[in-house]
């Protein structure tokens, strides 16, 4: 299928390749979140979703993922009595959560701060072996203020979340990994590509199923386990009337596991 491109200089730019919708941030000079820029990545994830995209990469452009959150625009809003990022720091993680395909970021050089917390709000995480990623806002009198606390204690445990968000430092790829911060590691050159095979993976898959594993886990993380067991039924209706989940035992049946082809509806 031809690579449908738009918008390609704008600070995220968008690129349908296939069924996976890449998102590229271009916000010179190192991503930094404001309120501006929250709104555009919400409007591309928006987009995404009206291209019928089955996944969506996230990557960056520039030099590093992104530096963390604009501090000229914090101090501003901390003058005005604003909260930081407006409302749209709320809105922002509501459009990962929402959106009811994968989202897979590639992360590489700096992913710090609210760049951090960005990487957090996709499903999967692959970043390359000399990322360097940490919740640094305490070295500026602040706490992570996009989520970073809560993610990192529901990941890797109470005692990891305080260390980070306390200590402000910065970590190398591998140390999250192995906390469980992060899916996959991989050498600097071959980000991209594995990032891109990562989406085209879950986007060959069946979505309706990753829909409801993706509002299933937000539900058990939100609300606990016994929440998200009252919630199944519903979740899986959808599923059950798929034509993927036809396809899927017809192929079973007729040539084993692993070879269905699903079409995302």
């Amino acid at each position: 299928m031809p690579h449908k491109q738009i918008k390609t200089d704008q600070p995220v730019a968008r690129l349908m390749d296939g069924t996976v919708a890449i998102l590229t941030l271009r916000h010179r000079p190192y991503n930094l979140l404001d309120a501006a820029f929250s709104e555009q990545i919400i409007e591309a994830l928006r987009w995404a979703g009206e291209q019928g995209a089955r996944a969506v990469m996230l990557t960056s452009g520039l030099r590093h993922f992104c530096a963390g959150a604009d501090l000229d625009a914090l101090s501003a809003a901390a003058t005005r009595g604003d909260g930081p990022l407006g409302r749209s720091r709320l809105d922002l993680l509501d459009a990962f959560e929402r959106l009811p395909v994968p989202i897979v970021a590639g992360v590489h050089g700096v992913c710090v701060g609210g760049g951090l917390e960005l990487a957090l709000a996709c499903d999967l995480v692959v970043a390359s072996e000399s990322a360097e990623l940490g919740s640094v806002e305490a070295t500026v009198g602040l706490h992570p203020l996009m989520g970073a606390v809560q993610r990192i204690a529901q990941r890797a445990g109470a005692a990891r979340a305080k260390e980070m968000a306390m200590l402000g430092r910065r970590y190398d790829a591998r140390t999250l990994e192995r906390w469980g911060l992060i899916n996959r590691v991989v050498p600097d050159e071959r980000l991209r590509a594995a990032t891109m095979t990562l989406a085209r993976e879950l986007a060959a898959g069946p979505t309706v199923a990753h829909a409801a594993t993706k509002a299933l886990v937000a539900v058990a993380v939100d609300q606990g386990v016994r929440a998200a067991d009252e919630a199944m039924a519903e979740l899986q209706r959808p599923i059950f009337g798929s034509d993927d989940f036809r396809s899927g035992v017809e192929s079973y049946r007729r040539n084993g596991p692993g070879l269905a082809r699903f079409r995302g509806c």
